[in-house]
């Protein structure tokens, strides 16, 4: 055998392991999970130990959604610019220039969002489209 087949015994194995122990685990839930009947309740929804009065008429605001995506856009954001202050030095101008092309296509995506009019709560009113009430 050569140098690299015996240096991938380890790996097979616990791979072989792991795969093992999961069916292992989803086998004894199987056998002593809880027996359910399906009741009315069983396939609604579950929050908070609640089951759910009325209908769905009430809606959340797409605005929570866009802030919490914004939220995770810019975060990740401030991630890579630590990650790139940290080594700082050991990647020099190329990294300050890649750093500073990263900085200008957010803030390019930003400034897209604001002038589209994605930052604004309320009624939409966004250039170029005719929104109806109804």
């Amino acid at each position: 055998m050569s140098e690299t087949t015996t240096g991938l015994w380890p790996l097979v194995l616990y791979m072989a392991s792991v795969i093992a122990l999961v069916l292992l685990i989803i086998g004894l839930s199987h056998i002593a999970g809880p027996k359910t009947k399906m009741r009315r309740a069983t396939g609604d929804p579950f929050e908070a130990g609640i089951v759910p009065v009325g209908g769905t008429e009430h809606t959340i605001s797409v605005e929570f959604y866009l802030v919490a995506m914004f939220f995770v856009i810019f975060d990740l954001e401030t991630v890579f610019i630590f990650a790139w202050a940290i080594a700082f030095y050991e990647l020099g101008w190329t990294g300050y220039w890649a750093i500073i092309i990263f900085i200008v296509i957010l803030t390019a995506a930003l400034i897209y969002e604001w002038k589209s009019g994605a930052l604004d709560w309320g009624i939409k009113r966004r250039k170029g489209l005719k929104l109806e009430h109804r």
